[in-house]
């Protein structure tokens, strides 16, 4: 167990409702990234919001939370996510995203994760890559899988996103072993998580293949044994003893 990482989501796109301890502000992120690493996470990744509560890549409001994270936690990699739903403006998506390297040292995120479905993935990973921050490839399908290899950005990325969405086990195994299976081994680092359904059984393939965990409030609620967890660091405390 003393080797094995995993990184902890923090809130996603959840509404506040969805559990009582969902961190929204920077505040509560950082507080929840720091009981995360206490808990023996080795990284973070949060969804930002605005003042209203939504889902922002303003770079005032990423760069807030970065540095409420990086005070409360000093050393653990924060990532954020460049989804195109949360500003669905190409234009003014990937403009964000060129100005986050433009924020201070401690409040520029170190990594930023790139769905390979969404049409404008090539450019957004060369605005994180141009800025040096590092790119974490989200593969939802054999055919983001083969998008990455064919765009050639493979070796260039931080880290893998194997991420099934809340499917029955059955299927989450079949689409995630196939997009393992085409990509090989070796570098970058592949991470492979689930949601909803799916959580729990891809938390416990990345431990028999020795891949990098992801868990926490954005992908799941319930603890394995079906109890709502009481915070991310319990959900985090449940994947390394699995």
């Amino acid at each position: 167990m003393g080797d094995r990482r995993i990184q902890a989501c923090l809130n996603g796109a959840r509404a506040r409702g969805f559990h009582p301890l969902l961190p929204v502000t920077p505040s509560e992120l950082a507080a929840e990234a720091a009981a995360c690493a206490a808990a023996g996470a080795v990284a973070v990744h949060v969804h930002p919001r605005n003042a209203r509560g939504e889902e922002t890549l303003d770079p005032a409001a990423i760069g807030a939370a970065v540095a409420a994270i990086r005070r409360a936690a000093p050393g653990l990699p924060v990532s954020v996510s460049t989804g195109d739903w949360i500003e669905p403006d190409d234009r003014c998506r990937l403009e964000a995203l060129r100005a986050w390297s433009r924020l201070p040292p401690e409040a520029r995120p170190d990594e930023a994760s790139v769905n390979l479905s969404e049409p404008t993935a090539p450019l957004a990973m060369q605005a994180l890559l141009s800025g040096g921050i590092g790119v974490e490839a989200g593969l939802a399908s054999v055919a983001d899988a083969d998008r990455l290899l064919a765009l050639g950005l493979l070796p260039r990325c931080r880290r893998i996103l194997v991420e099934m969405d809340d499917v029955e086990a059955a299927a989450a195994e079949a689409v995630s072993a196939a997009i393992l299976l085409l990509l090989g081994t070796g570098a970058p680092e592949r991470q492979l998580h689930g949601s909803g359904r799916s959580a729990w059984p891809m938390a416990r393939r990345a431990v028999a293949l020795g891949l990098m965990l992801r868990l926490g409030l954005e992908d799941v609620a319930e603890l394995p044994d079906g109890s709502v967890a009481r915070d991310n660091a319990a959900l985090v405390a449940a994947g390394l003893a699995l």
